[in-house]
């Protein structure tokens, strides 16, 4: 198998990365050449801004908050970009609620505090999965079962819930809306949850649930959306492509041997990115060839993280010619660039 990444220097960060599903996210903001990290380490998130030159990095750490109020005793659980037309922002989503900035971390526009039960419950409460949605939606899921809609402006801070979908009975674990930037894809929304059940979605002033895939009492922690074709990943370490419509199962593949914690895709190029607690990076390519409704799979690479139980793998670019990873209780993001 040719080497077709090439290891960089990697990318200290102030904290170590938790372990969490998705722990990691990337945005480009190709005008300035800078590329974002964010990376949740316990009640904090890590943000790096790094220059394509390699030249200079800026840190920020953003607390868990509860309101307006900093508070060290909400984990958080994911952080990610939602890029809108008309706007980035980045998300935060912990034990307390939701929380929403400018994509440079600098100004909190929103806050919504989670529903907590009258009386305390066995069942730990939080936020966890965030997709950004077509015009004008970020949809954030919840440990009950909930997919909240916001409705974001194109400016300002009157970010409102719009609307609450209930068809999941746990936890969501991942979300993610369709990336290629067709528009002839009917599905723009698929949720997972600890059970393994997936939903997929229509958006628009109401949501339209398309189908419900189901789950096979094995955890999916990590998915994406592709050309109408929902990648899931598993905690058997297994990823199934379905057809997001139909729900028909186009392939399953047995890419690693623990828990998979993450997945990523690159739109324009279909390459796919898989990493788990096996320590294995593995990247893939897919083939979507929409008139014979055929998906192939097909294994280019693997890169092999030492001792380290990888939480979070994602492309810096919508070509695949970059991706960095994070590894538990690493204080560093490791990046790899195509030879």
């Amino acid at each position: 198998m040719a080497k077709m990444y090439h290891k960089e220097k990697s990318i200290q960060i102030k904290s170590s990365a938790s372990a969490l599903y998705n722990n990691l996210s990337v945005l480009r903001i190709a005008p300035r050449c800078l590329t974002y990290f964010t990376v949740v380490h316990a009640n904090v998130v890590n943000m790096v801004s790094a220059s394509w030159d390699g030249l200079n990095y800026s840190h920020r750490q953003l607390q868990s908050k509860e309101g307006n109020v900093a508070t060290s005793s909400s984990l958080i659980m994911q952080a990610a970009w939602c890029v809108l037309p008309s706007r980035d922002l980045l998300v935060l989503t912990s034990q307390k609620g939701i929380q929403m900035y400018e994509s440079d971390g600098s100004i909190m526009v929103y806050w919504h505090a989670l529903e907590t039960p009258e009386t305390p419950t066995a069942q730990a409460v939080f936020a966890r999965g965030i997709a950004a949605v077509r015009e004008k939606y970020i949809c954030v899921g919840v440990s009950s079962g909930s997919v909240l809609v916001f409705d974001v402006p194109s400016k300002g801070s009157n970010i409102t819930l719009s609307e609450v979908l209930e068809e999941h009975t746990e936890a969501i674990t991942d979300m993610a809306s369709e990336c290629s930037g067709s528009m002839e894809c009917i599905a723009d929304l698929v949720s997972a949850d600890d059970s393994g059940l997936l939903c997929v979605w229509k958006s628009g002033g109401d949501f339209q649930l398309l189908n419900k895939i189901p789950g096979f009492d094995t955890s999916c922690s990590s998915l994406k959306l592709w050309k109408g074709t929902v990648i899931a990943g598993y905690g058997t370490g297994q990823i199934r492509l379905y057809e997001g419509v139909t729900g028909i199962l186009h392939a399953e593949v047995n890419a690693h041997a623990r828990w998979i914690y993450s997945l990523d895709i690159a739109p324009f190029t279909g390459l796919l990115l898989s990493a788990a607690e096996d320590s294995l990076v593995r990247v893939w390519h897919l083939t979507i060839t929409p008139e014979t409704n055929s998906v192939e799979i097909e294994h280019l690479y693997n890169e092999c993280v030492t001792d380290t139980q990888i939480c979070g793998a994602k492309f810096c670019d919508g070509d695949g010619y970059a991706f960095a990873v994070t590894g538990y209780d690493l204080s560093e993001i490791i990046r790899y660039t195509q030879a």
